[in-house]
């Protein structure tokens, strides 16, 4: 434990903004896991979740919460499988209809 009245009001401080950026680097961390299921669950809405992946990285970049060239080569990542996405759509294949077993019968 400190003694110093500036280290304590420091830890304080630190305290304070570490529970912050724990909030920021989780939204970003979760906004980022959504756009890539999106990708693998071929949903409509998958450009949509990577512009708010993006929007998300910004904004803890811009706070400061993680590094910018970090969020930047996250956004690349991103966009980079989003282009490749768009330009060759994955082929969704028909579930062919499930034959019901019969129950075999006790005597």
């Amino acid at each position: 434990m400190a003694n110093i009245k500036s280290q304590i009001k420091r830890n304080r401080q630190n305290e304070k903004s570490r529970l912050r950026n724990r909030n920021l680097r989780g939204a970003a961390r979760t906004a980022v896991t959504i756009a890539r299921d999106a990708f693998t669950e071929n949903d409509p809405e998958t450009k949509e979740a990577v512009l708010k992946a993006i929007s998300t990285l910004d904004k803890a970049a811009e706070k400061g919460v993680i590094h910018k060239n970090n969020a930047s080569r996250r956004k690349g990542r991103l966009m980079k499988r989003l282009a490749d996405f768009i330009a060759h759509p994955p082929v969704v294949e028909e579930a062919a209809p499930k034959k019901k077993k019969k129950a075999a019968s006790k005597k």
